[in-house]
């Protein structure tokens, strides 16, 4: 071998022009199809240009469809504005995915706030009172406008409960010098429903439903994009269409569209080909979705893969809408062949809800009339991929309950 291995790839040229157009984190000078949500936030937040308290917000819909990139751009234009008036506006985004307890949330927020001299608030160790009281001190220090954006805020509740949000709603009630404002943003349209109805109130005091994306609203995002990031003449005539109506069919997730179309031109570059077609497009979906299912079912618990197996083998066998009864008798079945204790319906039942939030099983409540409520459950998982053998590869008890024999349902 000669040379350096790295000379050959670099040496080529490259379809994309600016790649960053294609992150996530991008945040592009326009919005096209967001003008009415953008304008919402606009019309409440121009409260912290005047020296009064915005109110709180929550931010509703599916993933992909424009939350965290608009209030971006908002609160980007806001401290852009309250710069040139002289008003003091801070903003604060915390993923509550990634910052899951009350107390990284507001140790968070007082770190932000820190200046020179400060005594640092650590990761762990204080009590969360304190560290809630330098928040208040520090944003009574600085003055003007807080808004907190609270990204995938029913995360933070689901796991700690919604003291916390009771906390930060009742800010402007301590802080001597300055005022406070939340934004939640959140995937859960019922999210307020598992709230304290003193929070719900307080929090929600202006919603705003972000609606998917349909596919020809995709269309003219990608089309912009592409236009910054990928040079001129490079994709074929219905490459952006197709990346469209597949991220159209997973309830307008416009951030799967800019994966597809982003892994498409690698896919073309990677077979140094000068043009990106429908094949590539093909290509990339089936990375897509093997590249983000997978980890995930090779990594879940045992007891959360011995549900989902119980699904999966339940289809095998042609049931569909499969109820939460079946689930567990098979689950149960899968146990006593391996020589497990059984979790309690309870339990499962929790397990199926966390597989239905990661996407791997849609989880449906139905009515049964006198009889209550119950789940139907199917498997999310697309038909390319192989669970069970996926999870027997990476769990030896899986493989085990595979090799055996079920009595399972007829096809309905």
């Amino acid at each position: 071998m000669r040379g350096n291995i790295f000379e050959e790839i670099l040496g080529q040229d490259s379809l994309f022009v600016d790649r960053k157009a294609f992150d996530h984190a991008f945040e592009p000078a326009r919005l096209p199809h967001r003008e009415h949500e953008v304008d919402s936030l606009v019309r409440n937040l121009v409260d912290a240009l005047n020296g009064h308290i915005p109110s709180n917000m929550l931010l509703y819909g599916v993933p992909g469809s424009g939350k965290t990139v608009v209030t971006r751009f908002v609160l980007s234009q806001l401290r852009e504005k309250g710069l040139e008036m002289g008003q003091t506006v801070k903003t604060y985004e915390i993923n509550c995915r990634n910052v899951d307890t009350k107390y990284r949330v507001v140790q968070t927020i007082a770190t932000q706030l820190a200046q020179r001299g400060d005594a640092p608030v650590p990761f762990t160790g204080w009590p969360t009172d304190r560290v809630l009281e330098t928040v208040v001190s520090r944003m009574s220090r600085v003055g003007g406008v807080h808004i907190i954006v609270l990204d995938e805020v029913d995360n933070l509740v689901d796991k700690g409960g919604d003291d916390l949000l009771y906390a930060l709603t009742s800010l402007n009630t301590l802080i001597e010098n300055g005022r406070c404002s939340i934004i939640g943003i959140s995937n859960d349209l019922h999210f307020t429903q598992h709230l304290d109805p003193r929070v719900s109130s307080r929090l929600s005091q202006e919603d705003i439903v972000f609606h998917p994306y349909v596919a020809t609203e995709i269309q003219n995002i990608l089309s912009e994009r592409a236009s910054m990031g990928i040079k001129e003449g490079v994709l074929d005539d219905g490459v952006i269409r197709l990346c469209s109506a597949l991220a159209a069919q997973e309830h307008g997730d416009a951030r799967r569209a800019l994966d597809l179309l982003r892994i498409s031109v690698q896919k073309a570059e990677q077979r140094a080909q000068g043009n990106v077609d429908t094949k590539h497009v093909r290509l990339a979906q089936s990375q897509l979705e093997y590249d983000q299912v997978t980890p995930v079912i090779k990594t879940l618990p045992l007891h959360q893969k011995l549900v989902l197996f119980s699904i999966c083998l339940n289809e095998e066998n042609g049931l569909r809408n499969i109820s939460t009864g079946e689930v567990y008798r098979t689950y149960s079945e899968a146990c006593s062949k391996i020589g497990t204790e059984p979790l309690t319906t309870r339990r499962v039942s929790s397990l199926l809800n966390e597989l239905d939030t990661m996407g791997l099983i849609m989880a449906r409540n139905v009515s049964k009339g006198r009889g209550g409520r119950s789940k139907q459950v199917n498997s999310a998982i697309p038909k390319a991929i192989d669970a069970i053998s996926l999870m027997s590869e990476s769990e030896p008890m899986v493989n085990e309950a595979s090799m055996a024999k079920y009595n399972l349902q007829g096809h309905l």
